[in-house]
């Protein structure tokens, strides 16, 4: 078996770069996710405080202005951490299309032939429209995250 050991390490360091990107693109997802969690949670906790008063008392004009703009917010929010989570698992789909090249292009070490090429630069390809996913993904979140902000600046005028 004649091997060509700089060849392979070549061949094999393009899908670990990758698996090492998505590991970074999904630290961001992550984080974004937790904010958008708190920032649900957090409106929850204002609109159940709301209703405990309106339980009370009657509501004023403005605080019934603020409880629409929570449950506009919510809507749009639940909306926003769906987009994340398929960014997520968009990501991690292609963490596991990478690490599934890398063993392809392994056992092409034992046997080179037609077959292990192609199944490997098919896994390699899967991967990288996952990752493409997972950006559209990202991008549609960051335009939906302005948008909510917007909303709530001019919910306040």
């Amino acid at each position: 078996m004649n091997i060509d050991i700089a060849n392979l390490i070549q061949e094999m360091l393009a899908p670990a770069v990758m698996i090492s990107a998505c590991g970074l693109l999904l630290l961001g997802m992550n984080n974004k996710y937790a904010i958008v969690v708190n920032r649900i949670r957090l409106l929850n906790e204002e609109k159940r405080k709301f209703y405990k008063r309106a339980a009370d008392s009657h509501l004023e004009y403005e605080d019934e202005v603020r409880l629409k703009s929570i449950d506009f917010q919510l809507h749009k929010l639940v909306y926003r951490v769906g987009i994340v989570k398929n960014a997520v698992l968009s990501y991690s789909i292609a963490i596991g299309f990478f690490v599934i090249t890398s063993l392809w292009l392994g056992a092409g070490v034992i046997e080179r032939t037609d077959f292990t090429q192609v199944m490997s630069i098919t896994f390699f390809m899967a991967g990288m429209a996952s990752v493409l996913a997972g950006v559209s993904f990202a991008a549609i979140e960051t335009h939906k995250g302005y948008s909510i902000v917007q909303y709530e600046v001019n919910a306040d005028d």
